[in-house]
């Protein structure tokens, strides 16, 4: 199995920029589709980006299309959120998420319940 873990998480000012990486140990990494997601205090979970087994697909959540880049880079086993132009708004705990599937339609691939291995989330906190 994929175990993800996320680093790279911390303090930026608003305007700023942080990368992303997650770790994958395991499992079968350059098959599996991997997703970032997000929680904010007091709110749900929700969907950030999907990258494909094979990396030539990839899909934002609408309102963070041109801010956010997720990469990969399988000799690494890492996959990468490379985050601009932050906002408070963004501020959250980032997952790492690893499916067990290489790619899928965009309803599976933006819920959270699709994806079987997690990391234990990195905080970013974007202040005014």
């Amino acid at each position: 199995q994929v175990q993800p873990v996320e680093s790279g998480g911390g303090l930026v000012q608003t305007g700023g920029s942080l990368r992303l990486s997650c770790a994958a140990s395991g499992g079968t990494f350059s098959n599996s589709a991997m997703g970032w997601f997000r929680q904010a205090p007091g709110k749900e979970r929700e969907f950030v980006a999907y990258i494909s087994g094979s990396g030539s697909s990839t899909y934002y959540t609408d309102s963070l299309r041109g801010r956010f880049t997720i990469s990969r880079d399988d000799a690494k086993n890492t996959v990468y959120l490379q985050m601009n132009s932050l906002k408070p708004d963004d501020t959250a705990v980032y997952f790492c998420a690893a499916a067990t599937w290489g790619a899928a339609i965009v309803a599976s691939v933006t819920n959270d319940r699709k994806y079987a291995y997690w990391g234990q989330g990195t905080q970013v906190t974007v202040s005014s």
